[in-house]
């Protein structure tokens, strides 16, 4: 048995009737460069061969009783591949538009917690001899870098699909625990939490660089507020950084942090059980152009390009405000040895999207200073200690906390930290192929929850940006619309950046 962390639990706990723990992935295929073989009994054959490399795929959850403690994984001894692999076709003419609905009916059903929490979908009829595959895992097995990692596993470098060593050892399930045994180690861990508390006390002062009474006493407090989630992750980041001298910008201005008080928009409210999801492509090569003409990075760009798409959207149905709205940027904390591990190593930083800037270079200014700011106060706080502070959540009042909130309406009474989430993955520069075909695209499928009801992911592939769009379906029902504002965003900062590089040099 292997039990989660708090982190990896913390994406069981938010799960409520309309708010799903799990993250997915649509990969597009040219069926045309596959050889005869390829088929849905040469993918799940594939699958098959390399489960003993891709273990989290026949673990499954075991809770513990009244929810004392983080559940745990076991090897599922009612293993069923049939069950996770699956094919289904799009009626005709096959288009982006019906594989994105049936993207978003897939990925708005729960998965089930008695089996390995993940499904794979292949997707028949479409267009140009195109195979889709959609693939959802809960976010408690995997992160963003590590879900690309298992991508990896099950695809291949070359046409043929390379030969797999079988295991040392077979395969062998384990007996499921009785709830008297998992009782017990769930009463253990509940009586030394007070000594963990103490710990992760004097850790948080050690951060913080303070002695003082008023600090040892707030940091008292940040386990009792392991129950709250990302609320309570943003008062360990302000308890923090906010006593952190501010940085400068490059003419010597003080930069300003942004505040945890995001303006109120139509994604900040109360979601409910149904998704819409658009996908697309962006140039890399574009992107790092832009990068290149404004001294920016390629996250800058990402983000200009989502503040730009979202401040053309919103104002174009009078809802721009007046304040710019704000992102949450998840960060990978994986060092380099953990790259192989799933699970999830993840922070998060908080970022201006400049929708109030409507010059985009401007936009692309203020943005990059702003995250210069974001990566010092995130570079501030040990990532083990995020890592410690989501141990204090118990189970059972994290779960319960997230049905409450949902129920109170609450996210509808205050503004949110943040407007919306907009993640990054970097993703392999190379060409993969599955079961002999040539993945021409890996668009992300992500998450969404109550006051948080847009996320868009993007990850990069062979010179491309794949962006994928997931909202609520009463929030955005016309994400391509969205997708399209991207693409304009992008070209705006093109067009500026070529004027730029066009310049003779001084």
């Amino acid at each position: 048995m292997q039990q989660l962390t708090g982190m990896d639990a913390a994406f069981l706990h938010m799960e409520t009737t309309a708010t799903q723990g799990h993250v997915g992935s649509l990969t597009i295929f040219d069926a045309k460069t596959a050889p005869a073989q390829f088929g849905f009994e040469e993918v799940k054959r594939i699958i098959e061969e390399r489960l003993h490399i891709a273990p989290v795929l026949r673990r499954r959850l075991v809770e513990v009783p009244f929810g004392l403690d983080q559940p745990y994984w076991i090897e599922d001894p009612d293993f069923d591949l049939d069950y996770h692999v699956r094919e289904i076709a799009l009626p005709p003419p096959g288009d982006e538009g019906r594989l994105a609905e049936q993207v978003a009916r897939i990925h708005e059903r729960p998965l089930d917690r008695r089996r390995p929490l993940w499904e794979l979908y292949m997707i028949w009829g479409l267009a140009d001899g195109h195979v889709a595959q959609y693939t959802k895992i809960h976010h408690s097995a995997v992160d963003g870098v590590s879900g690309a990692e298992l991508l990896t596993v099950l695809l291949d470098l070359e046409p043929t699909p390379r030969q797999v060593d079988p295991p040392e050892r077979p395969w062998e399930p384990e007996a499921e625990p009785n709830q008297l045994e998992m009782l017990v180690r769930g009463t253990i861990t509940l009586a030394t939490q007070p000594l963990k508390a103490l710990r992760f006390q004097r850790r948080t002062l050690q951060a913080m660089g303070r002695r003082d009474p008023a600090s040892a006493a707030a940091a008292a407090l940040l386990p009792a507020t392991a129950n709250l989630g990302a609320v309570g992750l943003m008062l360990v980041d302000r308890l923090v950084t906010g006593r952190m001298a501010r940085p400068a910008d490059a003419e010597g201005r003080v930069v300003e942090r942004p505040t945890l008080r995001a303006p109120r928009t139509r994604f900040n409210h109360p979601i409910t059980p149904h998704r819409r999801y658009g996908f697309g492509t962006l140039s890399l090569d574009t992107a790092k152009e832009v990068k290149n003409a404004f001294g920016a990075t390629v996250n800058d760009v990402v983000l200009a390009v989502c503040g730009g798409a979202l401040r053309q959207y919103l104002g174009d149905h009078d809802e721009l405000p007046e304040e710019s709205l704000l992102a949450m940027v998840p960060v990978s904390v994986r060092a380099e040895s953990e790259k192989a591990d799933m699970g999830n190593r993840v922070s998060a930083m908080i970022a201006t999207l400049a929708t109030d800037e409507a010059d985009p270079v401007e936009r692309l200014r203020t943005i990059h200073e702003a995250m210069l700011v974001a990566k010092q106060d995130h570079n501030a706080i040990p990532a083990d200690l995020l890592a410690d502070y989501t141990q204090f959540a118990t189970p059972a009042l994290a779960a319960r906390a997230a049905r409450a909130v949902a129920r109170s309406g609450i996210v509808d009474l205050v503004n949110p930290p943040f407007n919306v989430t907009v993640s990054n993955v970097p993703g392999p520069s190379f060409p993969l192929y599955g079961a002999g075909a040539r993945m021409v695209g890996c668009y992300p499928v992500s998450a969404i929850a109550d006051g948080l009801g847009l996320n868009i992911t993007v990850m990069s592939y062979m010179g491309d940006l794949d962006f994928g769009v997931v909202a609520c379906r009463e929030m955005l029902p016309d994400p391509a619309t969205l997708i399209d504002h991207l693409r304009s965003s992008l070209d705006e900062l093109h067009t500026a950046a070529k004027a730029v590089l066009a310049e003779p040099p001084a």
